[in-house]
């Protein structure tokens, strides 16, 4: 019982001098490998040890420190060893034995940093480092597609869109937010403050921004919104379309005044149709005639003659005179 004690106290011994030796060799020695992971899932610390004598596990002591010279894992002479972990990366590691890579699961935005892997040669006179690697963990958490919500406060008059666009859970922090509205002959942006917050335990960002903007009315809207990323990466909305606002109808005539406009037309047709009537029995009527009208009498027996006076009056003294 007292052997396994010593012995356990004299390995501790060995990694606490180990890990204070090379605690002092900076970062920027070695070569650094850029790692890219995605929030909650797996990265990768590679260490790409070469292993040109063909050294076994065995004859190894092989660790992983963070940038702040925390142990994420460590096998000492083929046997992994937890009490030198950190509590933090307890139970989320797993070591690729064929690729020399270790594996870090559940990762975090707090993770992203600079890690760095030693191989050392155990050998009777002591530990002879014979390998290390730097790797950069750069940690990635997709953003959600952005979704445009319209504001429902403008009126059926009214031109003016209002609306908002947001995304959630993404990193790092985009560059920007804006919205293309296109119509059938122009595509016009609306730049707009993106509004951000970041959550105190994840890390993750939520951003968003309200746009106000004219659209035609006589035709039709397409609006996308777009969240910048990267100068060259971009994740776009789903179309809001907006359709032509349709010609507002005349208001229908009420049946009462139909009525009354049928009969003011029949009125004024009859009205006409008489004055015409009239008119044409006025013309036919004969003028004055010297000829003696026969008029039937009142009796039987007498017989009136209507001669024009003033014309036989002249006539009978013309007559005299000759």
């Amino acid at each position: 019982m007292r052997f396994k004690c010593t012995m356990g106290l004299r390995n501790t011994l060995i990694v606490m001098a180990l890990l204070l030796s090379v605690s002092t060799i900076p970062f920027s020695g070695a070569a650094s490998l850029k790692s890219h992971a995605f929030f909650n899932e797996t990265g990768e610390l590679p260490c790409h040890f070469p292993n040109t004598q063909n050294l076994s596990l065995d004859e190894l002591v092989i660790f992983w420190q963070d940038q702040n010279k925390l142990v994420l894992y460590e096998l000492f002479k083929g046997q992994e060893k937890p009490n030198n972990v950190h509590p933090k990366y307890i139970g989320r590691t797993s070591f690729d034995q064929d690729s020399w890579t270790l594996r870090l699961h559940n990762v975090q935005i707090k993770d992203t940093g600079l890690y760095q892997c030693y191989i050392h040669h155990k050998r009777s006179q002591g530990l002879i480092s014979i390998h290390q690697m730097s790797s950069d963990l750069i940690v990635l958490a997709n953003f959600s597609q952005p979704e445009i919500n319209l504001i429902a406060n403008q009126t059926e008059k009214s031109n003016i869109i209002d609306l908002t666009c947001s995304s959630m859970q993404g990193y790092p922090e985009p560059q920007g937010m804006y919205v293309n509205v296109t119509t059938k002959n122009s595509t016009i942006t609306y730049d707009a403050v993106m509004k951000k917050s970041q959550n105190n335990i994840t890390e993750l960002y939520n951003v968003s921004i309200s746009v106000s903007f004219p659209i035609p009315p006589e035709t039709n809207v397409s609006i996308i919104c777009v969240l910048q990323l990267e100068p060259r990466k971009i994740i776009l909305s789903l179309p809001c379309n907006i359709d032509a606002k349709s010609p507002v109808p005349s208001p229908p005539v009420p049946d009462h005044i139909l009525w009354i406009a049928a009969v003011l037309v029949t009125v004024v047709i009859v009205c006409g149709m008489v004055f015409l009537t009239l008119k044409k029995r006025k013309k036919q009527q004969p003028g004055p005639s010297n000829e003696c009208e026969l008029q039937e009498p009142d009796r039987s027996d007498e017989v009136q003659c209507d001669v024009n006076i003033s014309k036989t009056a002249s006539g009978n003294k013309s007559a005299t005179d000759f």
